[in-house]
């Protein structure tokens, strides 16, 4: 009885497994991205992300003495508090980095020169010294401690509009204006392009239908070099119209192969009408047929618009000059592994910021990707 049509197959439960096991092992590395995003320098290297919401014992960085002085009778004293963070418990400090759990809370360390210096458990400190240390170096303390569940928006406030290496304001401004473009124009042309391929009779439609599916599958590592030096040729060298014309290049083929497939689907007794009714080719393609593509134009569009906010191969081609102006995300966040390789948090912040706007962009349009995705599989 298991073949009757319209029978649910005994093998569901099958096919609904396998769909939470990739969202879930999708979703994961996504949620991951976001809480150590919104974690501190010292328990992202100290635990993972998972770990996030309970309290943990870490070695935490160290941090170096410092505040007004005060007067006292054998010389000055300086107080102060290791950490903003209420709630932390030390169970050993030390002054340095090769015995840092040298000495335990409460405890007094005798320094040079007649310096001592004592650490509390709940992180405050007393610092005193025969004669003042104005302009000179005070010791850093190094400790141990338990500290509750911590969550900060520093990161990506250093990230988004603090000054520097670490910024990715101007990256992600860039990025915005070599992906937006790039995502229209190639819509633009092969719309128009594929309602010649589908509706429109001439010579050789069949051979270019032909060759537009054989550049499907040319890589395009193989046109790198020479696109760029025709680019240099006529005048446009590395800088936003070549990167525009170049993702426009990249992606005719599989645009122009979608929406024609999509065109191709559409009653014909509608075309036919407007033809009889008086309608020209350009009228038919703009109030007729674009509106009624807009699944595979709007299909297309996410793929574009993804391809290209998350390209690095082309944008190093095509776009990077020697002062970095116009540098976009992907490389911004290469080079930020290459100066900051141990600030997790910074890469964290700047990696999900990079894969917000596409979720965005997908999640408002995914309603039309299957749509777009089976144009022309069924009559």
């Amino acid at each position: 009885m298991s073949g009757i049509a319209g029978q649910r197959s005994s093998l569901a439960w099958v096919v609904n497994l396998s769909v939470v096991f990739l969202v879930l092992l999708w979703l994961f590395p996504t949620v991951g991205l976001l809480i150590s995003s919104l974690r501190t320098a010292d328990q992202i290297s100290n635990s993972g992300w998972w770990s996030a919401l309970s309290t943990q014992e870490s070695q935490r960085s160290p941090v170096r003495i410092g505040g007004d002085e005060q007067d006292t009778d054998s010389g000055v004293a300086i107080t102060g508090t290791l950490f903003d963070l209420d709630g932390v418990d030390i169970s050993a400090w030390g002054t340095s980095s090769r015995r840092p759990n040298e000495f335990a809370p409460g405890d007094t360390a005798e320094l040079k020169d007649g310096q001592t210096l004592s650490v509390q458990a709940d992180g405050t400190y007393q610092f005193t010294a025969p004669e003042s240390q104005e302009g000179k170096r005070l010791p850093r303390v190094f400790s141990t401690a338990t500290t509750p569940p911590e969550f900060t928006l520093d990161n990506y406030n250093t990230m988004l509009f603090g000054g520097g290496s670490s910024s990715i304001s101007k990256a992600f401004l860039n990025t915005f204006t070599v992906t937006i473009p790039a995502t229209i124009i190639p819509i633009l042309f092969a719309a128009f392009a594929a309602y010649a391929l589908a509706w429109m009779e001439f010579p050789g439609r069949a051979i270019l239908i032909a060759v537009v599916v054989a550049l499907l599958v040319v890589p395009l590592q193989l046109a790198l070099i020479p696109l760029l030096k025709f680019h240099n040729a006529i005048g446009i060298g590395k800088g936003y119209m070549g990167v525009w014309l170049a993702h426009t290049g990249f992606g005719l083929p599989l645009a122009i192969y979608l929406l024609r497939n999509y065109m191709v689907g559409l009653p014909r007794d509608i075309i036919e009408n407007a033809r009889v009714d008086g309608a020209n080719e350009f009228r038919i393609f703009t109030r007729i047929v674009l509106p009624l593509s807009f699944p595979a134009l709007a299909s297309f569009a996410i793929f574009q618009f993804l391809w290209t906010w998350n390209d690095l191969l082309v944008a190093r081609v095509f776009l990077i000059d020697s002062t970095g102006q116009t540098t976009v995300m992907t490389n911004h966040i290469v080079e930020l592994l290459g100066t900051r390789g141990g600030n997790w948090e910074i890469l964290a912040t700047a990696a999900f910021v990079s894969i917000a706007v596409p979720l965005v962009v997908f999640f408002a349009m995914q309603k039309y990707l299957v749509r777009g995705l089976l144009a022309g599989s069924m009559k």
